[in-house]
This record gives C-alpha cells, structure tokens and sequence, in this order.
C-alpha cells in the first residue's frame, strides 16, 4: 500500500468529533459485560481458535467420546488429546463422565453447541478472506 491510501484509510475510519450518538454510547456501555465476563469470554474464544481443539469439539457435537476415540477421529495422538480435554474441561466447554476406568467427554451444555453450530453455519455460507494465511502484507 502507498502512503496516500494508508492516509486515505484512517480518514475514512476516523471521527472529526469524540461522540456522535451520546445516548446510543451510554446504551452500550450501559449494557457492557463486566471486564471479567468479557475476558472470561476471550479466554472460551481463544481455545475455539486453536484447529486441533475444534476437531475435538466438532467430533462431540455427535455425543460423547472416549480419549481413544476422539484420537483416531482427530488424527491426533491421546496425549495431545487428553491434554486439550484438560483445557477444555477446565474452561466448562467439555464434561467427562467415568465408566470404570474410562472417561466419556460430551460438550458441557447446549450452549456450546449452539456457538459450534452457528460458527460453521457462518463459515459455510461466507467466502473468508485470509489475508493471514497469503503470507502477503
């Protein structure tokens, strides 16, 4: 990019005054999850964002699975699997269930479900750019 369209660009995003919509503003702030809650969220946002942890999800939306299962669905190795689900349990995005020595994990809630299916529900009808991934700046 050249100088003048970088210039061009912050024009276009900037603002000329600090609020345009005083009462909208306050609306929103008005409603705005705590700090905690928006980091809390973050935190859920970021483990969705690693692939090998979302294989894992996507494979659960089917019901529960073992450690040794969702490794042969996932092409991943138990250890990495058992890890991930360590992470996953600990943030309530998956619940294990124990038969004898073996561990059941399904998603936590219908909630988890309902982000998963709306997430791919998006990707399947967007084309993504990927600006990230063209290795062009």
């Amino acid at each position: 990019m050249n100088s003048s369209s970088d210039d061009s660009v912050l024009t276009i995003d900037g603002c000329a005054v600090k609020v345009v919509d005083a009462d909208r503003v306050a609306a929103v702030r008005e409603r705005m999850p705590s700090a905690e809650d928006v980091a809390d969220t973050a935190d859920v946002f970021g483990l969705l964002s690693d692939p090998n942890r979302l294989r894992l999800l996507l494979a659960l939306l089917d019901g529960e699975l073992c450690v040794c299962d969702l490794a042969a669905v996932t092409g991943q190795s138990e250890s990495a699997v058992s890890h991930a689900l360590r992470l996953l349990r600990a943030h309530r995005i998956v619940a294990a269930r124990r038969s004898g020595r073996m561990a059941y994990y399904r998603l936590e809630d219908p909630h988890v479900r309902m982000l998963l299916d709306l997430a791919l529900v998006h990707t399947e009808h967007t084309a993504a750019i990927h600006p990230e991934r063209d290795g062009r700046r």
